[in-house]
């Protein structure tokens, strides 16, 4: 078997996947992170294992050009009275029945892994709902499903199942095409702005591809300055672009004043009709507030103070 480790870390050196990694460091210091304490494991561990093992030596964590690399015992400890006793748990283990505390788990990984991207873990909604690192990840497969674009959402979408549904919808991101991801939007390991979004508000988040909706304009929306998700729903909608309802009744959650009034103040009220005294009705402009007020993103025409062409 340590032959059999041997050539599986050769091989991943011939292919070329010894470039740069994050710095690694032995989260057990008696640890022994060498070829010779892996063949202490993969003397068992085989190829015969039901979930993949060895395939680890074709992922950064297996290159053993690098000395930072980890072995099986920088994740897993020592395990002492696992080497006595194969039904005694590794000190560490990541699934099955006997799986460790989830604050044991990410505190092994969080010992290499301590880039920006993680300083928010401590107390996000995935920490504190015990989610840990590898109900997402999977570091012995050749390929993590959660780290390549072509595959991502189906990780996230195994918990996220509402998500799911609103990208089946009319109008959505190009989710399913693989043009956008979760990760485009969120960072899963914690973050300063609301539901784990990448920047610290939700504006912020959408402007990074939706540049030409942030201005500076000369006359701004209130509601799109404060908050994409006044009007859209991110995931999915059946309301194109993405609305939460259609006009005129989206637009009259905040303009209920007596222009968007299908019977509006005027002389035609007093006797008793529907006039359309209000100039802005809602039944003279065809129920579609937008069929003036087009610039609903802003405008910086100097006639534009109503968002009008």
């Amino acid at each position: 078997m340590k032959l059999f480790a041997r050539i599986f870390a050769l091989c991943a050196l011939a292919a070329g996947l010894g470039g740069s990694t994050a710095t690694l460091a032995a989260a057990d210091t008696s640890a022994d992170h060498s070829l010779k304490g892996d063949a202490v494991c993969t003397r068992c561990h085989d190829e015969s294992e039901v979930r993949p093992i060895l395939s680890i030596y074709q992922t950064k964590h297996g290159v053993r050009g690098d000395s930072r690399t980890p072995g099986c015992q920088t994740c897993h400890g020592a395990s002492d009275n696992h080497l006595k006793d194969k039904k005694v748990p590794p000190d560490v283990t990541f699934v099955g029945d006997n799986k460790s505390e989830a604050r044991t788990q990410e505190s092994v990984c969080l010992t290499c892994h301590k880039s920006d991207k993680r300083t928010r873990w401590a107390g996000g909604p995935h920490q504190v709902n015990d989610v840990t690192c590898t109900n997402c990840h999977n570091v012995h497969a050749a390929v993590d499903k959660v780290r390549a674009r072509k595959t991502q959402t189906e990780v996230c979408f195994a918990c996220h199942k509402e998500q799911r549904a609103d990208t089946l919808k009319v109008s959505t991101h190009p989710i399913d095409a693989g043009k956008v991801v979760c990760s485009d939007c969120h960072n899963p390991h914690g973050s300063g702005g609301p539901k784990l979004v990448k920047k610290n508000t939700v504006t912020e988040t959408c402007y990074t591809c939706h540049a030409e909706k942030r201005g500076p304009f000369l006359w701004e929306h209130q509601p799109v300055t404060e908050d994409c998700t006044n009007c859209h729903t991110p995931h999915g909608s059946n309301i194109s672009p993405l609305l939460k309802s259609r006009a005129p009744f989206l637009c009259q959650e905040c303009h209920d004043g007596a222009h968007a009034s299908p019977d509006p103040v005027g002389p035609s009220r007093a006797a008793g009709k529907q006039g359309t005294a209000g100039f802005g009705a809602a039944d003279y402009a065809g129920r579609a507030c937008q069929n003036c007020h087009v610039m609903v993103h802003g405008s910086n025409s100097p006639a534009g103070a109503f968002l009008q062409r």
